[in-house]
């Protein structure tokens, strides 16, 4: 007997369905399950199209396509049926991201019609913790940015994210929709800083959230305070906050370039799961 498959652009009254693909891997998942948890799968409040997979019936794999495509739990013939579809509708994203085995198949696929990229990030290591670090001394110092804070915290975040996406997120639109998401995050309590006499020291945010895992993302140190021990400290208060308040599993990624980094990680008390990939346009 053929097992029949089929995608299409999933509703919401797919929402459990959804949920239930999102589930099987939380900490991975983390990002879709956070918006869809809040927004739903109506595409307007979503931000995008839920594309859902399906074999004899049932869901299997998903892959959201707003400003970011993300497979989700997506087996190869899956993959190959979401590239299929995004070939038609044509680039709409700015990036492709998600772990790392069925982002490489879905970019080889996609390449010939969508690229070139401007970068192919191929392996970000995928690092969790689900305790306080026992290693290294929380900064106390390190604390939730309040909003009356919002001009302090935007030019490190405007500086963060050239630094690690190699272009300004004020290009394009005058920044209103990085500021729009800054500000979302500062009110929702999640971005966190260390502001020494007006200048932040040392930032990241808990970029997205979900009962069973969050991920943190975001994080910074003033280049004039580098080599000093803020990135460990400031983690260590950071997953203290986000383990207290939030989730019981704080997860990151990381470029495998930045060994530094990654380093630093590890001595806060992070150990690698698995991988994430990204394609910059």
């Amino acid at each position: 007997m053929l097992t029949q498959t089929t995608t299409r652009v999933l509703e919401p009254s797919d929402l459990d369905a959804a949920l239930e693909v999102l589930g099987r891997a939380p900490v991975e998942n983390a990002f879709v399950a956070s918006r869809v948890q809040v927004a739903g799968l109506d595409p307007w409040r979503l931000g995008g199209e839920m594309w859902g997979w399906y074999t004899d019936g049932r869901l299997r794999s998903l892959c959201y396509a707003g400003a970011n495509l993300v497979p989700v739990c997506a087996e190869p013939d899956a993959v190959r049926a979401f590239a299929e579809r995004a070939r038609r509708t044509g680039r709409r994203c700015s990036s492709i991201v998600g772990p790392a085995e069925a982002t490489r198949l879905l970019w080889q696929l996609l390449e010939p019609s969508w690229g070139p990229a401007r970068d192919v990030r191929s392996r970000q290591p995928l690092m969790v913790m689900e305790q306080p670090s026992t290693t290294v001394t929380a900064d106390p110092r390190v604390r939730r940015v309040r909003k009356d804070e919002m001009d302090l915290i935007m030019p490190a975040c405007v500086a963060m994210f050239t630094e690690e996406v190699g272009i300004s997120p004020m290009a394009g639109d005058g920044g209103l929709l990085y500021q729009a998401r800054v500000a979302e995050l500062v009110g929702t309590g999640r971005s966190f800083a260390r502001i020494d006499d007006g200048k932040v020291v040392f930032k990241a945010e808990i970029g997205a959230a979900t009962a069973r895992a969050c991920q943190i993302q975001g994080v910074w140190v003033d280049p004039d305070h580098r080599g000093r021990g803020h990135s460990e400290a400031g983690m260590a208060a950071v997953v203290a906050h986000a383990l207290r308040d939030v989730a019981p599993v704080v997860s990151l990624y990381v470029n495998d370039f930045n060994t530094a980094a990654r380093a630093a990680y590890r001595r806060v008390g992070f150990r690698e799961t698995g991988a994430f990939m990204s394609v910059l346009f």
